[in-house]
């Protein structure tokens, strides 16, 4: 990062005691004259970050919560919740918006600062800090669209997925925006709470890396320099650029779309035959967009997965029809092929879910162990002599770290309100939920609780390590546990999908927090104000995702279903595991147990030999939950996103600076543009706006009988 030309002043930092301490202290002069040796000695190493923003005042935790963030966050998480839901409706893969909502947040906040500052209104000028709570606001509101089960657990009990799955016997609860919104409120603060005492473990004496947090601070730190601001701009008008093209295209597209299989997303583009089978590119503006954010090796792994089982595994198993499923089954029937691509997939998933749980696991163990180990050790050293010996490989404290520790410490959030928030929220939790779900008993929930610190613990500390949050295994794991429990007579399905939202919202917000903490540990953003904007944000995420979801869930009729425009293909996959807990193996078609067998420790092996073969390597070995994918829902997105990446890979090549400053400007604003566009189409499709002209593709010989059809009717 580089040194930002800033005006000399003096130091202004605003806690009390640091003034007393100037005020009475004779260390003054010293304490002063050390810290620039210190600034000194790092700028040797490298440049000191905070000694760019020395100079700049450090607002209170209270102002650094603005109401013009908030209004921001507010639009924000109404854009992003779009974006998210459509994403979860259709494939399920939901790359990360840390970066776009950063730069929106600076972009709108910086407008609105230079508007009121030409008019002479602007009292308080915009900092980092506020920009770190509207990063942390926007991204825990459409955090919501992707732990509030709108394309899984909670989507799975609906009577539309249940029949599609072949098992509505076995419980329904459809949605309604009443219990959505009530739930979601009920579940999602409790993983808040539950990792608030341990945040100074985590970010101080741990020292957890956490990836996307620290990238995120990095950004935004960056921003508030004269270049970075430079850049933001630019990059904010790339953005826009592409967002109206992706607006606009999307809009051209709907023009065509006036009946089934129409427009541009059912073009042939390698031919009819391999159109029935999925193959071909659609002209998601979307889809492109995560292809230039999803690494390579994602893309690739999709794409591998879409041609092992629709251009080879499903064309064979069909020739098995009236051998290992009936003949005269519905494609869609859970008792046929339907079946083989669901179950597969879900071997494939957990193999993968249960390998990396493993990972994750015991790297977090071992990390603990040797934390505890190294403090004991320290501790023992301490006790035999008064002043452990220095040593020159002993690592300095930077002057960064020790300003950063110093603001994150000060604003202390007391551990009775963390443990007594959680016991309150936990019992309003149990009161309420088996009012809500018969099936999900008192005592099922009070298990979870007792438990969910521990994993939420696991997850936000494996999170700090790989930066892979394993919620969704968690959940899973909710669906296996609860379910069996619960049992088929009294409704198992149900409540082990209830108690997957439980756990999945639990340990999903618990990772989130802790992410937040070191971004605003790294921008110097007191962890009050990153808790109050968790809070504020996970309560309008409660509110702004079921709406949005309602209204992709009332203007689409066939949402849900697998050849529709959102076939939300985890709800089925989801649905499809709690049928599995409850009843075991017996219900599955002939042989498909034994090809989930195959594929599950297919996937394990995946990761074995990704992770023997080390870095070098390794990276280039597919990834199984991606190839997982396509099994159920089709290659044509993956090829979607392979052409997003060989855009950037071509854009790499010619010019590298510039595709590493404006790819991602450009990726957001093709998301964002198509995204929001669903609005609008949402909104004339519940008005009953149809499009004028169906464009369709048909084979010469059946292009042939409508043509003679039309000229007899004629």
């Amino acid at each position: 990062m580089r040194k930002g030309d800033l005006t000399p002043d003096r130091d202004r930092v605003t806690e009390e005691h640091e003034l007393q301490e100037t005020r009475f202290s004779p260390e003054t002069e010293r304490n002063k004259n050390a810290r620039q040796n210190q600034r000194e000695e790092d700028d040797e190493g490298e440049e000191s970050v905070e000694g760019i923003f020395e100079s700049r005042e450090v607002p209170s935790w209270t102002k650094q919560l603005t109401v013009r963030a908030f209004v921001v966050s507010f639009a924000l998480s109404i854009l992003f919740s779009f974006i998210v839901m459509k994403l979860n409706l259709t494939t399920g893969i939901i790359p990360s918006l840390n970066v776009s909502a950063g730069l929106l947040g600076f972009f709108f906040v910086k407008t609105w600062t230079k508007m009121l500052h030409k008019s002479g209104l602007l009292k308080q000028p915009f900092t980092r800090q506020e920009n770190t709570v509207i990063q942390t606001c926007v991204v825990a509101s459409s955090g919501i669209a992707f732990s509030g089960g709108f394309g899984t657990y909670l989507f799975a009990m609906s009577e539309r997925i249940a029949n599609h799955s072949g098992d509505a016997a076995r419980g329904v609860k459809d949605p309604s925006l009443g219990w959505i919104i009530a739930f979601l409120f009920v579940v999602s603060f409790l993983g808040l709470f539950s990792v608030v005492p341990l945040r100074k473990i985590m970010i101080i004496d741990f020292k957890l890396t956490y990836p996307s947090g620290t990238a995120t601070a990095h950004l935004i730190n960056s921003f508030h320099t004269p270049q970075g601001a430079k850049l933001a701009k630019e990059q904010v008008r790339v953005l826009g650029k592409f967002f109206s093209l992706s607006f606009l295209w999307g809009f051209f597209q709907w023009f065509f779309t006036a009946g089934e299989n129409c427009g541009f997303h059912s073009f042939p583009t390698f031919g009819l035959r391999a159109y029935q089978y999925k193959f071909y590119f659609d002209f998601s503006a979307t889809y492109v967009g995560v292809g230039m954010i999803c690494p390579y090796i994602i893309n690739i792994s999709l794409l591998l997965g879409g041609i092992l089982s629709w251009g080879l595994m499903w064309p064979l198993i069909e020739t098995r029809k009236g051998d290992w499923f009936p003949s005269d089954v519905d494609s869609s029937s859970m008792n046929g092929l339907q079946a083989y691509k669901v179950f597969i997939a879900v071997a494939m998933i957990l193999g993968d879910g249960v390998y990396n749980f493993c990972k994750v696991l015991s790297r977090t163990l071992s990390g603990l162990f040797k934390q505890i180990r190294g403090e004991a050790s320290c501790r023992t050293s301490l006790s035999r002599e008064e002043e452990p010996p220095a040593s020159p490989l002993t690592p300095k404290i930077s002057y960064d770290d020790q300003r950063r520790t110093r603001f994150f410490l000060k604003d202390q959030i007391p551990s009775w309100f963390a443990g007594g928030g959680y016991v309150l929220i936990a019992a309003v939790s149990i009161a309420v939920l088996p009012q809500m779900f018969d099936q999900l008993r008192w005592y099922y929930i009070l298990v979870i609780y007792v438990f969910a610190p521990v994993l939420a613990f696991c997850n936000a500390y494996g999170a700090g390590l790989t930066d892979w949050s394993l919620a969704s295994t968690y959940g899973k794991l909710a669906i296996f546990t609860i379910g069996a429990w619960a049992g088929s007579e009294h409704g198992g399905v149900l409540a082990g999908l209830a108690a997957c939202g439980v756990m999945m919202n639990i340990v999903s917000t618990a990772s989130d927090l802790t992410q937040d903490f070191k971004t605003g540990y790294l921008t110097l953003s007191s962890p009050r104000a990153m808790f109050v904007s968790q809070v504020i944000g996970t309560a309008m995420g409660c509110v702004v995702s079921p709406c949005v979801f309602w209204l992709f869930y009332k203007a689409f009729d066939d949402l849900g279903l697998p050849n529709s425009k959102y076939p939300a293909p985890f709800a089925t996959v989801y649905r499809s595991m709690a049928k599995l807990g409850v009843e075991g193996v017996s219900s599955l078609p002939s042989d498909c147990l034994v090809l989930c067998y195959a594929f599950f420790g297919f996937a394990i092996l995946i990761n074995v030999v990704k992770d023997g073969l080390g870095n070098r390597w390794g990276r280039f070995v597919p990834l199984p939950m991606a190839m997982a994918i396509p099994f159920f829902l089709g290659p044509y997105f993956a090829i979607d996103m392979c052409v997003g990446s060989l855009i950037l890979f071509v854009w790499e090549r010619l010019d590298a600076p510039k595709a590493e400053a404006f790819a991602t400007a450009v990726a957001s604003g093709l998301i964002c543009g198509d995204g929001i566009w669903t609005l609008p189409s949402s909104v004339l499709a519940i008005a009953g706006v149809e499009p004028p002209i169906c464009m369709k593709f048909l084979s010469s010989e059946t292009n042939h009988r409508v043509d003679k059809f039309l000229q007899g009717s004629s």
